[in-house]
């Protein structure tokens, strides 16, 4: 078998293809899908100069549309992955849980509990089902305060 530049191309496009399997970001799929746009241009003959124009341009139009609107296809809805700590739960009103295998109290952002502690007196400690609103991270724990009663 003949190793010409086309079967190179689609041979890195194949790779980045399954690399994506371990990654999850859909960077990697839209840089195989690029690599095969470039290995669409060596078949045509094009030099590598052309190829490489091919790949940077198709690879600047293919990962913007893999991360805007392929990515989402593949997460639930509702969960903002890697948003945590970011600021976005700032000010969101979270129900107390406690933690069955140690009695920690706390809240779960985006599936994950974290311990809370209250701002105004550093209590650790809440009644399960009690609202509280978000203030910010310090480090793992959730710094909360008491949400006001809802008047009806």
């Amino acid at each position: 078998m003949d190793w010409n530049p086309a079967l190179l191309w689609l041979a890195l496009s194949l790779l980045l293809a399954l690399a994506e399997l371990t990654s999850g970001a859909m960077v990697l799929l839209a840089l195989g899908i690029a690599a095969l746009f470039a290995a669409l241009l060596a078949w045509l003959g094009l030099p590598l100069a052309w190829q490489l124009i091919g790949l940077a341009l198709a690879t600047g139009v293919m990962v913007p549309v893999a991360i805007k609107f392929i990515r989402p296809w593949f997460s639930p809805r509702g969960v903002a992955y890697g948003t945590t700590g970011t600021g976005v739960e700032k000010g969101r009103v979270y129900r107390t849980l406690i933690r069955d295998y140690d009695g920690a109290t706390g809240i779960k952002v985006n599936g994950d509990f974290y311990r809370l502690r209250v701002q105004e007196t550093a209590a650790t400690e809440l009644p399960l089902g009690t609202a509280v609103v978000f203030k910010e991270f310090d480090g793992t724990t959730a710094i909360v305060t008491i949400a006001p009663p809802k008047e009806h």
